[in-house]
């Protein structure tokens, strides 16, 4: 019996909400949580989790004298009551995210080798912790951090210029806390879970350097503010690089990530009587692009039962990106815009459905997740005087899937373990 348009979008919502459950702080930090070290535990954190995976360390260690603070992105708050809780801007940094850095970086000074620093990062930690390099203005870094969003450049490419624009992210945070010990719990939320990469890397050593960064730079064109592009120029300061004996003892753990998110959910469609796909968890690109190849793998499941046959649901992760052209804004995000761009491509194929949402909750600057689509969602945009094609051009999808209807609304997760997409082939 064919499966209908309700149940259709209740199975995809179950797989995303399984995917998101799978990276519940609440639920996988506790059995990641080092030793109680003879000293002091000092806790601190940035991203768009940290004030979630701060209660889940309360809640494992209630008899453990902590302090600390973390910082996270307004409205990702959670009740604490050893562990301060800061919130600030994302993804444009503000002056709180700033002082929010600042004050982690005095939380972890003058410690001890007997005392453990555990730092919890996730996803957007990188604008929430926006301190400018020696010289610069927090000015001047809202002013790059917008560049690179409009960009088209991946997440490794903006964070390594980044880096080198800090005085808290690559590496630095672990230099302010030697000689402690260092413990990273990390929920990764980038292609290929670089640690590097995620929050621009406070932890760990940077590979990556002065001259790369104005490379990228020259490559993608940025106009930057000529305080930045002469700091840049100057090469000051380098960040630590592998091997650096000052990073020897800081230690790096995975609490989720998206190939773990990708898991669970064919674990749910398997248990559901649907054959899962995993296309990938590093899958990066122009969203409308990214979008329009899911379509054709879809079409080719339908017509030919490659890579397999009906029902099956295509499972993807991944940071897909939105170059903002003369075309001009609209509302949207990364999801919403490469599930129009998946829609479009299908030209209303029957029998699939799909689903695109980032498991923070937030897509974009807007208040939903991501959103859904089905057979009929271009002839119902058509119907209600819009131009699908249009709309995508001008990149205004949240316009669309609004009027329809079909925005995947969650509220905040307090977790982030990067988009996720499924299409369902039924």
């Amino acid at each position: 019996m064919p499966m209908t348009d309700a149940e259709a979008r209740a199975t995809l919502r179950r797989l995303f909400d399984a995917a998101v459950a799978s990276a519940d702080p609440r639920v996988v930090l506790a059995r990641h949580l080092p030793e109680r070290p003879k000293g002091r535990v000092v806790v601190v954190g940035a991203g768009k989790s940290a004030a979630v995976m701060a209660g889940a360390v309360e809640a494992a260690w209630p008899e453990v004298p902590l302090s600390g603070v973390v910082v996270t992105r307004y409205g990702h708050g959670y009740p604490t009551s050893r562990i301060e809780v800061l919130e600030a801007s994302h993804p444009v940094p503000d002056a709180a995210g700033a002082v929010g850095a600042q004050r982690v970086l005095d939380a972890v000074a003058g410690l001890a080798a007997d005392d453990l620093v555990l730092f919890l990062v996730s996803g957007g930690g990188s604008a929430l912790t926006t301190l400018p390099a020696p010289g610069l203005t927090l000015d001047e870094l809202m002013a790059v951090n917008r560049a690179l969003l409009a960009s088209g450049a991946t997440i490794h490419e903006m964070n390594c210029i980044r880096r080198h624009l800090s005085a808290f992210s690559g590496g630095r945070l672990a230099l302010a806390a030697a000689p402690a010990r260092v413990v990273t719990l990390a929920i990764s939320d980038v292609p290929g879970d670089d640690p590097a990469v995620i929050a621009s890397g406070p932890t760990v050593p940077d590979p990556t350097s002065f001259a790369e960064a104005r490379a990228l730079v020259a490559h993608y064109g940025m106009d930057l503010p000529p305080a930045v592009v002469a700091h840049l120029a100057r090469g000051e300061e380098e960040t630590p690089k592998p091997g650096d004996p000052r990073l020897a003892g800081a230690e790096y753990r995975f609490i989720a990530t998206p190939m773990m998110a990708l898991r669970a959910a064919a674990d749910a469609a398997r248990a559901a009587g649907i054959t899962p796909v995993i296309l990938g968890d590093a899958l990066e690109g122009e969203a409308k692009e990214v979008g329009k190849v899911i379509a054709g793998i879809a079409l080719s499941a339908r017509a030919h039962g490659q890579p397999a046959g009906a029902p099956c649901v295509l499972l993807s992760g991944g940071e897909t990106t939105v170059t903002i052209g003369k075309e001009g804004g609209g509302r949207g995000g990364r999801n919403s815009e490469c599930l129009l761009g998946c829609a479009v491509a299908l030209a209303g194929a029957p029998g699939i459905w799909a689903l695109m949402g980032d498991t923070d909750g937030i897509d974009g600057s807007e208040a939903n997740a991501g959103a859904l689509a089905a057979p009929d969602t271009l002839a119902r945009a058509v119907a209600a005087g819009m131009d699908p094609r249009a709309v995508l051009a001008r990149h205004d999808s949240w316009g669309l899937f609004s009027a329809l209807g079909d925005l995947l609304e969650t509220g905040p997760t307090l977790t982030n373990v990067n988009d996720f997409r499924a299409v369902l082939v039924a």
